[in-house]
């Protein structure tokens, strides 16, 4: 296990010529375009009879393809994921972003979600939608998921990168709660998880999502995933602690797992610092499972 760690820099830039400026203001409307086309796009949706519809978009390529795994309550729209699809389709690799049952523009109803039925929806993503070796990139949640994905899929994940991964998160937190604040959720059936990312201020989850999320704990015995893995965690976070990456490497099987953290960076690891740091992350992957074909 290899750990790195990086400083993120600032620049201050504190004066621009006539030329400077028009070429910032094109490249602003340059990205207001991208984004727009980007919204305006068909999401494509894939049907399952006995599940709810997943929305999600595919870009066509060469393997080891791509997928984005987002957060909790998060959608395939964010910076990370279009980051990673523009940087594939620079490279004509296979891309995929999607989102989960209950979650931006997919079926189903998120009070209804469990961990268990969102690591069908990866499987189901995975099964129906690709071919071929796929790294898998997850974030937050997403990084909880993808640790189930490989193990049920050994064959076809071949890489895995996360980013502050919440591997146990949301059990390990209801379990420091106090017991009497633990019973009353349990009798009201609802838990007001604390957030800073919308404007309730809070994740309404049921308390029988924390009960069927301890089934897919993954943090208390050996994790039997053996491909490269890279983690890269903000150690300025406080919604996941960075702790949770080192236990996850501690915890895989694998050889190949380098850890890094960002001694600044966030939860969403959104500077434009941590977005260059993921697609470096991804391209090293690529290139090291070229040579490994």
């Amino acid at each position: 296990m290899y750990v790195s760690f990086t400083p993120s820099p600032s620049l201050w830039i504190w004066g621009f010529d006539a030329d400077a400026l028009l070429s910032f203001s094109f490249h602003c409307h340059q990205k207001f375009v991208a984004s727009f086309c980007r919204l305006k796009s068909s999401v494509s949706f894939l049907t399952r009879p006995d599940r709810p519809n997943l929305a999600y978009h595919k870009l066509k390529g060469r393997n080891p393809g791509v997928i984005f795994l987002p957060g909790l309550n998060s959608n395939m729209n964010g910076q990370k994921a279009t980051a990673l699809e523009d940087f594939c389709n620079s490279l004509g690799h296979a891309f995929i972003r999607f989102d989960y049952t209950g979650c931006g523009s997919s079926d189903g109803k998120f009070e209804e979600c469990t961990i268990g039925k969102w690591r069908k929806d990866v499987l189901s993503i995975l099964d129906e939608l690709t071919d071929g070796p796929q790294i898998l990139v997850g974030s937050s949640l997403g990084g909880w998921l993808m640790l189930h994905a490989a193990i049920a899929r050994p064959d076809k994940v071949a890489a895995l990168v996360g980013v502050a991964v919440a591997a146990d998160h949301l059990v390990t937190s209801f379990k420091k709660l106090p017991i009497e604040a633990q019973k009353e959720i349990e009798e009201k059936g609802e838990w007001k998880f604390p957030t800073k990312h919308n404007e309730e201020g809070y994740y309404s989850l049921t308390y029988d999502f924390i009960r069927e999320a301890e089934n897919h704990c993954v943090l208390n015995s050996p994790i039997p995933i053996t491909c490269p893995i890279r983690l890269i965690h903000g150690m300025k976070d406080d919604v996941v602690p960075w702790q949770i990456s080192m236990q996850v490497a501690d915890r895989v099987l694998s050889k190949d797992v380098d850890v890094i953290l960002r001694k600044i960076g966030q939860h969403r690891m959104s500077e434009k610092e941590d977005t260059k740091l993921l697609v470096n992350t991804v391209d090293d992957l690529i290139d090291k499972l070229a040579t490994l074909a």
